[in-house]
């Protein structure tokens, strides 16, 4: 798929579209405001087919590019919303659940349609979490939902879903809940599992979807605010602009690659590195291990000592750490322990990297962004180790 090839998504808006109640004409979905998912589907029902091809058409028309190239993934009920027009399919399990029809008879039911088909399927653990209103899953299933309190259920459950061979887990407050899955319990659930994290259900605020990114989800899905407020769609949009980011990756890394050419001006292997919190440089480094003749000091390390100092605290939570070159396991220890939360590298280093030696250096909670720049970053490199030759 598009985006979420083999189910490995980035962090993304789903619009989730009832067929049973969306209204197409109204959702003001444009080249410049748009979701980076829809998900289409609902509990007692609808024509997907006639609504997907519909919705097709909303978004090619007049469009260069960006709506068009939006996946539209099945969000299925039952077997029969089943279509082969959507481009992929979460092949929902109701692992909260014990009603057989949810937990496989309706999997079996669609599976050779599905297998036929070659759409991406997509196979997704759905974990209703007590949202305080008795939501329209509830009724069709006949299945009650799991209380926040219960946290540990809740763990061990998607636990489970891992060990079950799930790539996705879909942690779900209801449509209209009143509460929606709190911060601690993705946070726990961010901890506890390695697959696509997928939270949906009472988020009505675009502070409330950041806070849901920021906890560990990799998809918030908002459907019944939409319903009611479809020209809200644009201020979630704006919030929530990868472009921006990216934007701003390649901005500090263009900051890294002065530090590492600050470094190449001294003889030393050219890597460069910033820390970032808030949108401030706290903290700049380049490689000083020929220097200070310490084997020790490469650019992370500078910077990392840097940006405690700028703080005052040795913990580095809400920070992102931009460097030229993959870590080595040195620095990705180091970054580990000071609890940045992002890792963003240009040029891989298949050799020396943590990757190769110490590939759960990180904290558990941090994201790691690779190959930005890299054709610049690994030219720097490749420039260095030539002149030596």
């Amino acid at each position: 798929m598009r985006k979420c090839e083999n189910a490995k998504i980035t962090k993304g808006l789903a619009l989730l579209l009832d067929p049973e109640k969306a209204n197409l004409d109204a959702l003001p979905i444009t080249d410049l405001c748009h979701p980076d998912f829809i998900f289409v589907g609902g509990s007692t029902g609808g024509d997907t087919t006639d609504f997907i091809r519909a919705l097709k058409e909303k978004l090619t028309a007049n469009s260069q590019k960006p709506t068009a190239n939006i996946p539209i993934i099945l969000f299925p009920g039952n077997a029969s919303q089943f279509t082969p027009e959507a481009d992929a399919i979460l092949y929902l399990s109701l692992l909260s659940g014990r009603n057989p029809e949810y937990l496989v008879d309706q999997q079996i039911a669609s599976a050779r349609r599905i297998h036929d088909s070659h759409i991406e399927c997509i196979p997704t653990a759905y974990i209703l979490i007590d949202g305080g209103v008795e939501t329209s899953t509830m009724k069709v299933t006949g299945t009650k939902p799991i209380k926040p309190s219960n946290l540990q259920t809740i763990l061990d459950t998607c636990i489970a879903a891992e060990l079950m061979g799930k790539t996705a887990i879909y942690l779900e407050a209801g449509s209209g809940a009143i509460n929606p899955v709190s911060t601690d319990i993705i946070k726990a659930v961010r901890e506890a599992v390695s697959v696509t994290l997928i939270v949906g259900g009472g988020i009505r605020t675009p502070e409330a979807m950041h806070a849901a990114y920021q906890a560990g989800a990799d998809i918030v899905v908002i459907g019944n605010h939409f319903e009611e407020h479809p020209e809200e769609l644009e201020k979630f949009c704006r919030h929530n602009d990868m472009t921006s980011l990216r934007n701003d990756d390649e901005k500090y890394m263009n900051l890294a690659l002065s530090e590492a050419h600050k470094a190449l001006s001294s003889n030393e292997i050219p890597i460069g590195c910033v820390i970032v919190s808030q949108n401030q440089i706290i903290g700049r480094g380049h490689n000083l291990t020929e220097t200070l003749a310490d084997v020790t000091a490469h650019a992370e390390i500078q910077a990392i000592t840097a940006a405690s100092q700028t703080l005052g605290g040795k913990y580095l939570p809400d920070a992102t750490l931009y460097v030229t070159v993959e870590p080595c396991p040195m620095c990705a220890g180091a970054i580990g322990w000071a609890q940045i939360s992002r890792i963003v590298y240009g040029a891989p280093d298949p050799k020396r990297g943590y990757q190769t030696y110490a590939p759960r250096a990180f904290h558990p909670k941090a994201t790691v962004t690779a190959g930005v720049l890299e054709n610049e970053c690994r030219a720097l490199i490749q420039e260095f180790f030539k002149a030596k030759r």
